[in-house]
């Protein structure tokens, strides 16, 4: 791993050599650096669009719970025509 000098970030090294791996500590430090890095990069989404999305998943939820409570009826119907009610129930 070499360190890049530009953005500070740690990338793979392409020559043969093999480098020492830094100590537990330098690397708790090159991962809190990368995830800060990362966490630049995230994009808050607007009002507008995170109400899209919320109605997209909990539209889609909707439908998924229908299609299970359908095929367990549809399961229950099944089972019940296949093996029949039992004789002690209503």
């Amino acid at each position: 791993m070499v360190q890049d000098a530009s953005k500070g970030e740690v990338v793979a090294s392409s020559g043969g050599t093999r480098e020492k791996k830094p100590n537990f500590f330098a690397r708790i430090v090159v991962f809190i650096r990368q995830v800060f890095a990362e966490l630049r990069k995230v994009v808050t989404p607007t009002r507008k669009e995170l109400l899209k999305f919320t109605a997209v998943v909990l539209g889609f939820v909707v439908v998924m719970m229908a299609v299970v409570y359908g095929l367990d009826t549809l399961f229950v119907w099944l089972t019940t025509v296949v093996f029949g009610t039992p004789v002690g129930t209503a």
